[in-house]
């Protein structure tokens, strides 16, 4: 092999570790924005959106959407700079890029600070300023109330902290419309609902990393016993709340059908996982809740859009 191929040969090795490290460094940055979390709150902040009466400019929606979408990753940046140290004891988050040493904690709080005041100001000079305000309420909600007051204190974190989660709806409904009406408050209070059963369910069959973490997650402080009877007393709640988007008439009569077969089978799980000494029925319960809220935001989508459903659009 001559001098030029091997030189041309190492350059081209060093330049695609150089671009793997690139790629690497910028995939830490995204789990950072914990993407399968910030996907739900998208779908249900546009949910909001497109359910709300009247008209907003297809360029502002998208804004609205994207805001909604980098205020939730600038959440979870800061969350994860936080708890960077019990994150590092538990099974499931201590690949993290933070707790794995790959990147600086300064750099995960610069990049969630810059990402939330952006997505605040965005939204208030785009859309309007209820809406950023809402917006602002949601991030600071979870980051100084849920991460770092409630989590590591009281097993009541995930009941008042879902707040938090609980806000995007209502932001893109008041993108839409400027203001907080009932449809809205209502759509926050199925989030708020849903947040312990669907929390509760993982923590169960994941209560070893919580005790290791020193996190009061309420089986690892009441018992499993405990919390399966609350996880049911969330799912019986959800049961009537789930269809009042059709008798405030935002939802036609197949949400509302769809609504209460669903909320139906979130009850007898609930029950099954009250009866389960083991960890499949949690399992299974937990997985079912991310289908559950996902199918309900669909319908509302489904349900305004005309010809479909038999909507009220």
């Amino acid at each position: 092999m001559s001098l030029s191929e091997v030189t041309t040969t190492r350059f081209g090795t060093a330049a695609e570790g150089l671009a793997g490290a690139e790629v690497s460094r910028v995939a830490d940055f995204v789990a950072l924005l914990k993407p399968r979390v910030m996907s739900l709150v998208v779908f249900s902040g546009l949910a909001g959106l497109l359910v709300a009466p009247g008209d907003l400019h297809p360029v502002l929606a998208a804004v609205a959407v994207l805001c909604i979408a980098v205020g939730a990753g600038a959440s979870g940046a800061i969350n994860m700079w936080y708890d960077r140290d019990i994150d590092a004891v538990m099974q499931r988050t201590c690949h993290r890029p933070l707790p794995a040493g790959r990147m600086e904690p300064s750099e995960a709080l610069g990049f969630g600070v810059i990402l939330a005041i952006g997505a605040v100001m965005m939204m208030g000079l785009a859309v309007n300023w209820l809406a950023a305000g809402l917006l602002a309420a949601a991030i600071g909600f979870y980051v100084f109330v849920y991460t770092a007051w409630l989590k590591r204190r009281t097993p009541q974190n995930i009941v008042i902290g879902g707040a938090a989660g609980a806000f995007p709806p209502m932001i893109g409904w008041t993108s839409v419309t400027g203001t907080i009406d009932l449809p809205a408050i209502v759509l926050f209070l199925l989030i708020f609902m849903w947040t312990p059963p669907h929390f509760w369910a993982l923590s169960l069959y994941r209560q070893g990393d919580y005790a290791r973490a020193g996190v009061p997650m309420m089986p690892v402080v009441a018992g499993p016993k405990a919390t399966k009877r609350q996880m049911l007393l969330y799912t019986l709640l959800l049961l009537p709340l789930a269809p009042l988007p059709t008798v405030l008439g935002v939802a036609g009569w197949v949400y509302g059908a769809v609504a209460l077969l669903l909320g139906s089978l979130f009850v007898l799980l609930a029950v099954r996982v009250l009866r389960d000494t083991g960890e499949r029925a949690a399992r299974q319960m937990f997985a079912f809740s991310i289908l559950y809220l996902f199918l309900l935001f669909a319908l509302l989508i489904l349900d305004r859009s005309p010809g479909l459903l038999g909507g009220s659009s």
